[in-house]
């Protein structure tokens, strides 16, 4: 292969990548077809067939980038030594709900595609080995919050954040919500949650 050649490959893929993280997000994944990344792409479908071979293998590349940005940011916040557990907390519950709402297939990918034991190794040891733990083990041992295990922290503010996105399609039908409200209603829970977690956190 000539480095011409090889130059076209990749800024074809790139084109391919780029249309697919762009109908993924306005679409969702099941709306999302592969021709209309094709037609996205400016390819036809065989080609993007050649490189790719399936939506769901493109999915995966652009989840696991989302994922690895995302953690990145999450990597450092939690290190942050110049704000407050109380900071963190509402840094990390605004960042998921925009993440969730900009992506919401990514609880799906989450589900599916990160159950390997390595991926959630990493994922609790940035946690555990971060400055956000030092501030909540230094709290405790002052008595300023109460002595819970750090783990539940975690759990709450993922689950709070993640669990209405995987629920949306059931919130939105026994409610009656339109996507502006159900958007609202993640909003109003931008304020809540760090409100929740924080009464856990001071619970005797």
């Amino acid at each position: 292969m000539t480095p011409k050649a090889k130059k076209t490959d990749l800024t074809t893929e790139q084109k391919i990548i780029h249309a697919a993280r762009k109908l993924f997000t306005m679409k969702g994944y099941e709306a999302t077809k592969t021709r209309d990344i094709a037609k996205e792409a400016g390819i036809n479908l065989a080609l993007l067939n050649y490189y790719f071979r399936s939506k769901e293998k493109l999915f995966e590349i652009i989840m696991q980038e989302n994922v690895g940005q995302f953690m990145q940011v999450i990597s450092d916040m939690v290190n942050n030594e110049n704000t407050s557990i109380n900071e963190k907390i509402e840094l990390l519950v605004n960042n998921y709900i925009d993440m969730l709402t900009r992506l919401p297939d990514m609880p799906l990918f989450v589900m599916n595609h990160l159950k390997s034991t390595p991926q959630r190794t990493e994922m609790r040891e940035r946690f555990m080995g971060s400055y956000f733990m030092k501030q909540i083990q230094q709290a405790m041992k002052k008595g300023e919050i109460t002595t819970i295990n750090p783990m539940n922290i975690m759990m709450n503010i993922v689950s709070l954040t993640i669990f209405p996105f995987i629920a949306k399609p059931m919130v939105q039908n026994n409610h009656s919500l339109s996507s502006e409200q159900f958007y609202n209603l993640m909003q109003e829970r931008k304020k809540l949650i760090p409100k929740w977690i924080d009464a856990m956190l001071k619970s005797k």
